[in-house]
């Protein structure tokens, strides 16, 4: 089943990046063929941590919850799942708006954009998304429609290890699933925390590639929220999420 794969191939796998979101695609189709794909295999979601953000998201009711994984047409769908993650980190957003209000954010593998659309919500001057999967971009700009907002830019080339622009807050959602990649993360992080002195927040549900985060004591913890019954449900035992803060 494709939900199953997500799951044990997804975050939960030791392989590496490039092979967990290598591009899958039969061909590329247009942008609206794409949203019509999309609405047709996703439904409006809001039994979540955050019910005032809709997402499109598959669910036991879509057709690829259960066919066989080989059918998905595409790379893996993490955008159309809500990561425990990803739900800690918009909640804290929705709950403490002073954290993005008037404040330049980038939301790393924004994945659905839950999290870039509760910075929205919370009246950020100015919010990108980055997901290096162009189907997430197209979910995105749909679930900024869902929530009567203004589409947020999309920018689908990976950002890690970039030092050029400076954000005041850096949002990170369920990055630390690959040990690699939180390394890489690690590296990139504190040095951007070094030299732009930005806000970086990262929200996980304690899986074993954070917690041996090498940087776990550099580490402040923000926030804890227990997760709803069906993301526990879909998540196989983990019972809370928690939002951290990346220290100087």
């Amino acid at each position: 089943m494709l939900l199953a794969r997500l799951h044990t191939t997804g975050l939960y796998s030791h392989l590496p990046l490039s092979k967990l979101r290598s591009a899958r695609q039969l061909s590329q189709p247009s942008a609206p063929d794409l949203k019509t794909f999309i609405a047709r295999n996703t439904e409006p979601v809001r039994e979540h941590l955050t019910p005032e953000i809709t997402l499109r998201l598959l669910t036991p009711r879509c057709p690829f919850w259960s066919q066989p994984a080989h059918l998905w047409p595409f790379s893996d769908p993490y955008w159309a799942i809500y990561w425990p993650g990803g739900q800690a980190l918009s909640r804290y957003l929705l709950d403490n708006p002073a954290v993005t209000k008037a404040k330049k954010v980038l939301d790393l593998g924004s994945g659905c954009g839950a999290s870039a659309i509760a910075a929205s919500m919370s009246r950020a001057t100015h919010v990108l998304a980055n997901d290096i999967d162009p189907v997430a971009a197209v979910s995105i700009e749909m679930n900024c429609e869902l929530n009567k907002i203004p589409p947020l830019p999309v920018v689908t080339a990976s950002l890690i290890g970039k030092m050029e622009e400076k954000w005041d807050v850096i949002l990170l959602g369920d990055m630390f699933y690959d040990a690699e990649l939180a390394a890489d993360l690690h590296r990139w992080l504190t040095e951007y925390k070094r030299f732009h002195g930005s806000e970086i927040l990262i929200g996980d549900p304690g899986r074993a590639e954070f917690t041996s985060y090498t940087a776990l004591n550099g580490l402040q913890k923000v926030k804890e929220y227990e997760l709803t019954e069906i993301t526990k449900k879909e998540n196989y035992g983990l019972t809370s999420s928690t939002v951290w803060r990346l220290l100087p």
